[in-house]
């Protein structure tokens, strides 16, 4: 965890480093390997390999490299950018992940230096439209690059609208494809708890239909952003029901 921008609607808090978390869960979960998120940017390579070199001897099946928060810029970190992490670390994690943003302006050349690069898969921001569709829909015509794609979800709670975390994390100022998610999150907001499942449900058909034969492979996160709840669960069981990874092929 890095610290973010001073107007994030709310505050960093401690949490557990994700070895600890891991280390604490796992035995309730034998069967199980792990995913995680790694800022590179602001250690050296050395320092760094010894840290991925922990996680995958830990079950950590794959890494999600990162850079600086978005209030600085690309390069500006005093360690290893992501994108070097990519091809210096190929032997030593097996499953490299970047960050795929799909309303981001020139995201399509990005994600093919990344996997240039050796990225193996890419997490999407929290999805909140369905342009994630056109977006593969256009690297698949342009590149021979296949990444595993991981979509994420995330569960919008009636706190949204008081808050607006989630408005703030996907912020973008200037673009309009970004506003319109935006304006999407805060219709979830204020539904109630059955039309907000039909609305999230119908969001996760849409971009399910358009991707799933694209010739990525496909896997799912759901995120509960401001904590676990039975409305979030129930939501994505019933996204489940259209559609999960094992379903494929």
């Amino acid at each position: 965890m890095i610290a973010e921008d001073d107007d994030r609607p709310v505050p960093m808090q401690p949490k557990l480093d994700v070895l600890d978390f891991w280390s604490i869960i796992r035995p309730e979960l034998p069967s199980i390997s792990g995913l995680c998120t790694q800022v590179t940017a602001f250690m050296d390579e050395s320092t760094l390999h010894g840290r991925l070199a922990e996680l995958c001897a830990a079950g950590m099946e794959g890494v999600v490299f990162v850079g600086v928060p978005r209030t600085m810029n690309d390069g500006e970190g005093s360690g290893v950018a992501p994108t070097d992490a990519l091809s210096i670390y190929r032997e030593l994690v097996a499953n490299r992940g970047v960050i795929v943003i799909p309303t981001r302006d020139g995201e399509q050349g990005r994600l093919n230096f990344k996997c240039n690069q050796g990225a193996t898969y890419g997490m999407t921001q929290l999805l909140y439209s369905d342009a994630i569709v056109g977006f593969l829909t256009a690297f698949a015509e342009a590149t021979d690059h296949r990444p595993e794609i991981l979509l994420s979800f995330g569960f919008v709670p009636k706190v949204e609208a008081r808050v607006g975390l989630i408005n703030w994390l996907i912020q973008d100022p200037g673009n309009a494809a970004v506003a319109e998610e935006q304006e999407f999150v805060q219709k979830l907001a204020g539904s109630e708890p059955a039309q907000k499942r039909r609305l999230m449900v119908d969001l996760y058909q849409r971009v399910l239909d358009g991707v799933v034969d694209l010739g990525f492979p496909l896997s799912i996160h759901f995120e509960a952003t401001y904590g676990l709840s039975a409305p979030a669960f129930e939501t994505f069981a019933e996204m489940l029901d259209y559609w999960a990874p094992d379903k494929q092929g």
